[in-house]
């Protein structure tokens, strides 16, 4: 123990006295110093995270020292444009995105090219959000019928033109018209 009392706190390098004391790492802390080096949130033994003489909450700890990248979302708040520059974080400069110039117009080159495209709001459909129906690549919020909105599964769908329906919107507005045809229980029936 050096001269003085006690400790010196590994914030303020100031003697820590035995009641005011925090221990974490072998090192002595006042209970006011005990805070997170970024949001300067209280920590406790449960909270605390180290990294080289620095403190952090779990939370900064792992925005700061953590894995990067896709798969790496922190919870219900992962979307994020948070790039860490209150942390000391620099940015990654990106060169801009320059779509590919592919001369083959095939539907088999675009879709090896990875370009599946949404028909319904022409954008692009990645896997994890792809329905397919009617020989196309949906994404699952545009998958409805193009009549009333209703949603679609595969098996409840009918296509024509490209467009995708309900059975029921799809016979109202494409099914046989006329005499005989009718639907439902309340149609004429004809008799003799």
């Amino acid at each position: 123990m050096p001269f003085g009392g006690g400790n010196k706190c590994g914030c303020c390098q100031k003697t820590v006295y035995f009641a005011e004391e925090v221990q974490c790492e072998g090192k002595s802390w006042h209970k006011s110093c005990f805070l997170c080096m970024v949001c300067k949130k209280n920590l406790d033994s449960t909270t605390v995270a180290v990294h080289a003489d620095e403190i952090y909450c779990k939370s900064c700890y792992g925005k700061k020292y953590g894995p990067k990248g896709y798969g790496y979302g922190g919870g219900a708040g992962t979307l994020n444009m948070d790039t860490g520059e209150g942390l000391g974080i620099k940015p990654e400069v990106q060169a801009p995105h320059r779509p590919t110039s592919n001369p083959n117009a095939s539907k088999f080159a675009q879709k090896a090219a990875g370009s599946d495209v949404c028909p319904r709001c022409g954008k692009t459909v990645y896997a994890a959000e792809k329905v397919v129906g009617g020989g196309n690549s949906w994404h699952k919020g545009c998958f409805r019928c193009a009549k009333c909105g209703k949603g679609l599964e595969s098996t409840t769908l009918a296509d024509r033109d490209g467009e995708i329906y309900c059975k029921g919107c799809y016979a109202k507005n494409f099914g046989p018209k006329g005499f005989g045809f009718g639907q439902g229980a309340g149609a004429l029936a004809h008799s003799q």
